[in-house]
């Protein structure tokens, strides 16, 4: 019988940690935390709901994070 697949893990810091801060500064951290992909969106995106671990997302406004969650 096959092996059971473990998941990726996420990294375990806060998303708030990023709000606030220039986006390219936000994704540089968010990398170097262990989040395999950062998307930066604008405010309003229309986007899919799919949860994707090890994802981190950026709303950006005039080059500043001002929202961030995980999936």
């Amino acid at each position: 019988m096959a092996p059971i697949p473990t998941p990726p893990a996420e990294p375990q810091d806060s998303p708030d940690r990023y709000v606030g801060l220039a986006s390219q500064d936000a994704e540089r951290e968010a990398r170097a935390s262990g989040w395999t992909t950062v998307r930066s969106l604008p405010p309003g995106a229309i986007i899919t709901m799919e949860y994707l671990v090890g994802r981190l997302n950026f709303e950006v406004q005039e080059g500043v994070v001002t929202r961030s969650w995980k999936g």
